[in-house]
């Protein structure tokens, strides 16, 4: 069983998707890699990409062509310059050349160099073939699959073995939810405690501190671009950026210069009833609107759900608790992760392999989770509420319209955030001893529904809404 850490699951990374932007941008960069390592990307005087299956189908529309050159660039999803993107990829248009790893310049057109199929490999929906020709005129290639949430991987999955043995030095190796209580049982822990206990074996308190709140700026921030952007979303459908207006009505006088001033000056605000549904709705629109314009988000656990656990977690700061610090942000995530973690290993977070169940289910899950305990549930009540939000998305549909992450994905963050907050509250309000169907459970039925289910719902935009709304209608 792979070793899956809380920097696994949430990753820092661009929009608009992880499968089809993040994983390609990560594998181009893992393939510069491995080529000097093997002393060949000096050789290199050619290069060709080739996209398979569900990167062919949706990939204009989450810009996989664009991650990928990105990545043959060398850059870095996590700290380039988002402004810049669209100048280097107009650069290289023009020019016709490609500045290969940032190291070396070659020939490449953006057209004729990557190269969409339709074929699907048997692997996984996701695959991606690069091609280098040598200056010796041998040719040497690699395939990789995007597998969700930024995940890479290679077919015979190279670094199987050592994530096992990773996961083995964890002092509670997890596979399932039942073992997960079986862990906090037997220690009298909370499933939080379980999970740090697990990461500081993989490195210091330090570090997780610091990278969780790395994680937790870069949600705040892209809440807080999103809710101060007007305008139309990228990409053809001409969606117009819903959380601005809403941010417009929705907040108080509170002058404020910063995403933390801000944070506070939410906490000034009327909180009936209405107030806190719009709030949380326009949390999750704006990180998803700041996703879909090729921002920079947080996979949780993958772009296209991005604003469910941001905004469950906002809500729980400037709603339900307003001495929330960094402990509380921290608890949540560490909770978060590990119940993605299991969904993971259990089922999947691709939209490609088991439709929107898979990603807006799986963030609604995660949040559900990480909520409860916040709000004093035991590890079991935890459990029931990730079960719960799941069990409420089973069977849902990946058809984006136009293959962009944009209609039904971003509303589908709103409704993911308030269906996580409603089954908090019903698994605080559960004795574990009634619970009728267990989180294992679930997850089983998550996997069995996404094998049965047709491809055209799997992110290839070939069903659904995807071809019972026309471009023209838009």
């Amino acid at each position: 069983m792979e070793c899956i850490s809380v920097f696994d699951m949430l990753k820092i990374g661009v929009g608009p998707s992880s499968s089809h932007t993040l994983g390609p941008w990560r594998a181009a960069e893992r393939w510069i890699g491995e080529l000097e390592e093997e002393g060949l990307f000096e050789k290199v005087k050619s290069i060709k990409a080739y996209l398979y299956g569900s990167l062919c189908l949706t990939g204009k529309g989450h810009a996989t062509d664009v991650a990928v050159v990105m990545g043959l660039l060398g850059t870095d999803p996590v700290t380039v310059d988002i402004d810049s993107i669209s100048g280097s990829i107009d650069r290289i248009k023009s020019e016709k050349q490609l500045d290969f790893g940032g190291k070396k310049r070659i020939p490449f057109s953006f057209q004729e160099d990557i190269v969409f199929i339709r074929e699907f490999l048997p692997f996984h929906a996701n695959g991606m073939r690069f091609e280098a020709n040598l200056t010796d005129g041998s040719t040497v290639s690699e395939t990789y699959y995007s597998i969700g949430g930024g995940f890479v991987v290679k077919e015979e999955r190279i670094h199987a073995k050592e994530n096992k043995e990773t996961f083995k030095t964890f002092p509670h190796p997890v596979r399932t939810g039942d073992e997960l209580l079986q862990h906090c049982n037997a220690q009298n822990k909370s499933i939080s405690q379980i999970v740090m206990e697990n990461e500081l074996s993989l490195r210091t308190e330090e570090e997780i501190n610091e990278g969780i709140a790395n994680i937790w700026n870069t949600m705040l921030e892209s809440m807080y671009i999103g809710c101060h952007t007007e305008g139309k979303l990228p990409g053809g459908l001409n969606v117009k950026r819903r959380a601005f207006e809403i941010h417009q009505k929705l907040k108080g006088e509170v002058p404020y210069s910063n995403p933390q001033e801000w944070l506070e000056s939410i906490r000034d605000t009327e909180v009936k009833f209405r107030q806190i549904i719009k709030w949380v709705s326009c949390f999750a629109l704006s990180v998803n609107e700041v996703n879909a314009s090729l921002g920079r988000v947080v996979t949780a656990p993958t772009n296209g759900s991005a604003g469910v656990i941001p905004a469950v977690l906002m809500y729980y700061m400037v709603i339900e608790n307003h001495d929330a610090n960094f402990d509380d942000v921290k608890q949540f995530l560490l909770v978060a992760s590990e119940v993605g973690s299991i969904f993971k290993k259990g089922a999947t977070i691709s939209a490609a392999m088991g439709g929107c169940q898979a990603e807006i289910g799986v963030s609604s899950a995660m949040a559900a989770a990480g909520l409860t305990e916040l709000m004093g549930g035991t590890p079991e009540q935890v459990l029931i509420a990730a079960e719960i939000a799941m069990e409420h998305h089973l069977g849902l549909t990946c058809d984006p319209i136009g293959g962009l992450v944009q209609v039904p994905c971003i509303e589908r963050n709103a409704m993911g955030a308030i269906k996580a907050i409603n089954a908090a509250e019903l698994a605080l309000d559960t004795d574990p001893k009634e619970c009728k169907v267990p989180l294992d459970k679930v997850v089983n039925t998550m996997w069995e529904t996404a094998k049965d289910m047709s491809s055209k719902y799997k992110e290839t935009s070939e069903g659904g809404l995807a071809v019972g709304v026309f471009l023209s209608d838009c």
